[in-house]
């Protein structure tokens, strides 16, 4: 059974960091990528970053340069770095995987990430 477990998340202030991290209970090479989203109250989910298989990393423009997302294949493990926070950036942060096999989408439970002005 896939689950995703996403952890890190927590209340800081404007400029602060954050990491989070999605623990897999398989191995992250049976998702063909692997990404963070985020829903802020009344508003739809969006991408925030992805990885793929290959390693190759995408960011959504309001997060590029701020935000990393990496793995650790050793603990079936991928991260979200989030530095240089915003207020804007209250959400609850979801981990995804888009598996391998058959193209099946895995949710984490989601990790609430509040950032005071």
């Amino acid at each position: 059974q896939v689950q995703l477990v996403e952890s890190g998340g927590g209340l800081v202030q404007a400029g602060g960091s954050l990491r989070l991290s999605c623990a897999a209970s398989v191995s992250i090479f049976n998702f063909n990528s692997m990404g963070w989203y985020r829903q802020a109250p009344g508003k739809e989910r969006e991408l925030l970053a992805t990885i793929a298989r290959g390693a190759t990393t995408k960011y959504e423009d309001s997060v590029k340069g701020r935000f990393t997302i990496s793995r650790d294949s050793a603990k079936n493990t991928v991260y979200l770095q989030m530095n240089s926070l915003k207020p804007e950036d209250t959400a609850v942060y979801y981990c995804n995987g888009r598996r391998y096999l058959d193209g099946n989408d895995y949710w984490g439970q989601g990790t609430q990430v509040t950032v005071s002005s």
